[in-house]
């Protein structure tokens, strides 16, 4: 099952960017351009993580999406987005589990969101008593991690020939049974 991510941000390039990259990564991604649509796409579905803006309609639009996902009943991961990080520890006051600033490298912010949802998935899972999850053993991790390893790819050529050898074995067979 994909884990599913609410993008919250009112630059479109932004969003429609983060959401190709999140779903070529194997993501459900939803996006909102605003804190207001945001907020409704809270209550009505559930997300595994919420990434939002922290300026848009307003200087503090973020941190309503915050509160709001703060408030969900499935308690998801939390991402600041902005484009004007603060030096200090302010933005951790927003509720935020992180800050993510943009623009970044894809493969940074990759694996700042794995990393994300993996700290936040055995948080959760203590929180709820369950150790399989808390230390990394669940079919959920484990079947990321088999996700994860590299396939061989066999080069068309090769496949091709491959399946033209298949096809004549038969017919051989069939030829030598008949003498």
């Amino acid at each position: 099952m994909k884990r599913r991510i609410l993008l919250v941000d009112d630059e479109v390039a932004v969003l429609l960017t983060l959401k190709a990259v999140l779903e070529i990564s194997g993501f459900d991604v939803d996006t909102a351009a605003s804190a207001r649509e945001g907020k409704l796409k809270l209550r009505k579905y559930e997300y595994a993580m919420v990434i939002t803006d922290m300026r848009m309609e307003s200087e503090a639009a973020g941190v309503e999406v915050i509160k709001a996902a703060r408030a969900a009943a499935y308690h998801p991961a939390v991402a600041l987005l902005t484009a004007f990080p603060t030096n200090d520890e302010g933005w951790q006051y927003t509720g935020a589990d992180k800050m993510l600033v943009k623009p970044m490298q894809t493969r940074v912010l990759l694996q700042q969101i794995e990393k994300l949802l993996g700290t936040h998935e055995a948080k959760m899972a203590k929180v709820a008593g369950d150790p399989a999850i808390a230390f990394g053993t669940s079919a959920k991790s484990g079947a990321r991690k088999a996700a994860s390893k590299t396939v061989k790819t066999v080069p068309a050529k090769e496949a091709t020939a491959a399946k033209a050898k298949a096809k004549k074995a038969p017919a051989k067979k069939a030829a030598a049974n008949k003498k």
